[in-house]
């Protein structure tokens, strides 16, 4: 554990972990055997699973982005982010903890830094996500999905596995399985 980190209430941390300078950890969170957190990260509310590899100045587990139409009340989230094993979260990424159940990015996922992931989005396995991709809330994408840079992804979307989203696209549509996408809106 790096100098002038933070460990709150209710964390755990297991055999073989590296916390880099700087770094928050908890409350409610679990690091699993294996992971390696870089300098200046900060996870609360979230499961990292064993052999992942979280870069500097991420940040998961925050409140995500709501509020109600009308009143613009606040909607408050009380879910977590599980991080399935052997994935890497690139520098000064965001992943945003579930209003309720949990955001999800699946095993053997590769995310590059500057990426937003939103409250309640699920990335299957394998997943390749490049440079400032932002994905909106609630959207679900299948496994082995390759997305390229500056990517914008609506919410409440469902993308399907072995999708290719070109750099640049905007998705603003469902997209079914095994599918090649472009542009704006992106099309097949």
């Amino acid at each position: 554990i790096g100098d002038y980190c933070y460990l709150a209430n209710n964390t755990e941390i297991w055999d073989n972990v590296t916390i880099g300078h700087n770094s928050k950890i908890g409350p409610n969170v679990i690091i699993k055997k294996d992971c390696i957190i870089y300098d200046n990260v900060s996870i609360s509310d979230a499961i990292i699973m064993e052999g992942c590899e979280i870069k500097s100045g991420a940040r998961i587990g925050n409140s995500g982005f709501g509020f109600e139409e009308k009143t613009k009340e606040k909607i408050y989230h009380h879910g977590n982010v599980v991080i399935e094993k052997n994935t890497t979260i690139g520098s000064n990424t965001t992943i945003d903890r579930a209003v309720f159940d949990s955001t999800t990015i699946g095993e053997n996922s590769q995310i590059d830094n500057l990426v937003q992931i939103a409250h309640n989005v699920k990335i299957g396995k394998h997943a390749i996500i490049a440079s400032q991709v932002g994905i909106a809330g609630s959207t679900n994408i299948g496994n082995y999905v390759k997305i390229g840079g500056q990517a914008g992804i609506s919410g409440h979307l469902y993308i399907g596995n072995n999708v290719t989203i070109a750099g640049k696209s905007g998705v603003t549509k469902n997209i079914d399985d095994n599918k090649v996408v472009a542009g704006f809106p992106a099309k097949d």
